[in-house]
Order: structure tokens, then C-alpha cells, then sequence
């Protein structure tokens, strides 16, 4: 079995270590909001034991639900000033755009970039920049397909402000989709956040907007499929 290089004054693990080590490396762990989704269909498939049908149901639908709401670690760049992508998806919008009217930022459009995620993304949302939380509103709507334009104002949603060590203010909207039907933000109004820091979850389907300073050099383009906390989507100047 392969074994990546030991740091100096580090000791080596042992076969079972080492073993596990590698599972933990390469199957990422799950969302605590998805957990319920994962017991439930254990269970029944537990009990259900006897019938075939059931439990291969049971089973199926556990890992269909693991596999949604896993939870990969993610390395953020380090280089000061980059906006990274708060979620897994592709790229759908770059323009300018009104920010949500509930955080009372002004009428003026701001550069947005918009990450359309199918449910085979990862569907946990990240920190586009490291700052404190200023604001955190969540408003109810409807629940059209998340990559319409229309989506941002009339879907379900949830819109946070961010304010960066420099001052810069960054809006990132969390907005349900055709099927998404629950948002979870953990952010609340004066949380301090690093870059790339989890702190919420749209399931099943969904679409993140990020709306930037004007003057934001965009890095991000239509179509591009971006990563959550490592893919560069912007630079504040």
C-alpha cells in the first residue's frame, strides 16, 4: 500500500492507521443536516431486512443522501483580496445587478456572479470572503427553477452581508430552487468568518448569488464550474 512521505519528527502510522487515514482522505464526511436523511433510510432497510425490495430501497436511498450531503474539506487560497466561489455549481450569471432589497443597500446595481448547483454538487455553502457577519435576513417565495434569472427576486432565499477586515462589503443570497425547499444558514448578525468557512446548506437544488463591491475585478466566467472555497471568482481592489 502506497504511503504519502512522514514530516520529519512525525511518527508513522501504523497499517490500521494508516488505513483509515486513507478512507478518511478520500470519503469526504456528511453535512450534520444530513444525518436525519441517512438514519431514517437505514432503518427502514433494517427493518425491512427480510424483503429484498426494502431493503435494497433503504440502502439506495442512505447513499443517495450521503453522496448529497457530504461535506469535502476544502483548502482556501491564501493570498489577500480573492473572492472565492461560497459554493460548488457552475457559473450561470456575470452582470450587475440590484442587491436583495431586505438588506437596504441601495437601489445602484453591483456586480453579481451567480453559481447555479445541480443536486449532484456539493450542496454546503462557504464564505466568499473572511469578514464579519453584518446582517443575515431570510425572505419567502416561490420556488422556481434556481437557474432562471427571475430566481433572484422571486424565490425563497436567504441573504447575508459580509463585511471584510478592509471594508469592502460582500452580499452572498442562498435561494432555493424547483425542488429546494429548505434553506439552513448558521450565520448569525456578528459571527466572524475565515475564508471558505461553512456555514450553510440548500437541499435539493439551489443557486448561490455573490454580489461585489463596485470596481471588483470579475475573474469568474458564464459556464465555468467553479469549487466552493477554492475556485477565485473575483478580486477586491
Amino acid at each position: 500500500m502506497a504511503r504519502k512521505p512522514i514530516p520529519p519528527g512525525q511518527e508513522p502510522r501504523n497499517p490500521v492507521g494508516h488505513a483509515l487515514g486513507l478512507v478518511r482522505d478520500h470519503i469526504p464526511p456528511v453535512h450534520p443536516a444530513g444525518i436525519p436523511f441517512i438514519v431514517v433510510p437505514l432503518a427502514v432497510a433494517a427493518l425491512g431486512r427480510k424483503s429484498r425490495l426494502v431493503r435494497t430501497a433503504g440502502l439506495g436511498l442512505a447513499v443517495a443522501n450521503a453522496t448529497f450531503f457530504r461535506h469535502p474539506n476544502r483548502v482556501p487560497p491564501t493570498r489577500p483580496g480573492v473572492v472565492v466561489s461560497p459554493a460548488d455549481g457552475e457559473v450561470t450569471l456575470v452582470d450587475m445587478a440590484v442587491p436583495p432589497a431586505e438588506l437596504e443597500l441601495g437601489a445602484e446595481p453591483l456586480p453579481r456572479v451567480s453559481v447555479f448547483l445541480s443536486v449532484l454538487d456539493v450542496h454546503v455553502q462557504r464564505t466568499p470572503v473572511a469578514g464579519q457577519v453584518v446582517n443575515v435576513i431570510h425572505k419567502s417565495g416561490k420556488f422556481l427553477s434556481a437557474d432562471l434569472d427571475e430566481a433572484s427576486d422571486a424565490n425563497e432565499r436567504n441573504s447575508m452581508l459580509l463585511r471584510t477586515p478592509t471594508g469592502h462589503e460582500v452580499v452572498v443570497v442562498q435561494i432555493a430552487g424547483l425542488i429546494a425547499r429548505r434553506i439552513i444558514c448558521d450565520a448569525r448578525s456578528g459571527d466572524v468568518f475565515p475564508l471558505g468557512e461553512t456555514y450553510g446548506l440548500i437541499r435539493f437544488g439551489s443557486r448561490v448569488d455573490t454580489y461585489l463591491p463596485k470596481g471588483t475585478r470579475i475573474l469568474a466566467e458564464r459556464g465555468q464550474r467553479v469549487i466552493g472555497a477554492e475556485t477565485v471568482i473575483a478580486e477586491l481592489v
